[in-house]
C-alpha cells in the first residue's frame, strides 16, 4: 500500500542504524510520483550516500530546512527515470 505523500518521518530520537531501516522501509513503499519529508537530528548526507549507493539515481532529495538540532528532506521517487537514449530522449513513440 503506498505511503501518503505528506508523511513526515521523524528520526530525530532514533539510532543510527533505525534511521538507515526506516528510511529505506518508508521509500520502498513510495510509488512513482511519492515523496515522503525525513527530519533528523544532524546533517543527512550519510542518509543520501546510503540511498545513492542502493538506488542509484531513482530518487529525489531536496533540502527544505536546516537548523542547529533540524534538518527536513523532501525524499521521493521520480514519475519517470532519466532518458538514457542516445537522441537525448527524441527516441520513437
Amino acid at each position: 500500500m503506498p505511503i501518503d505523500t505528506t508523511v513526515n518521518l521523524d528520526l530525530r530520537d532514533t539510532t543510527p542504524l533505525q534511521r538507515q531501516q526506516r528510511m529505506f522501509s518508508t521509500f520502498e513503499c513510495l510509488e512513482k510520483g511519492q515523496s515522503f519529508q525525513l527530519m533528523t537530528d544532524h546533517d543527512p548526507k550519510s542518509l543520501r550516500d546510503q540511498l545513492q549507493m542502493r538506488w542509484g539515481d531513482s530518487f529525489t532529495w531536496s533540502h527544505l530546512d536546516a537548523a542547529p538540532g533540524m534538518w527536513l528532506v523532501q525524499i521521493g521517487r521520480p514519475v519517470a527515470a532519466a532518458s538514457s537514449c542516445c537522441s537525448g530522449g527524441a527516441c520513437g513513440g
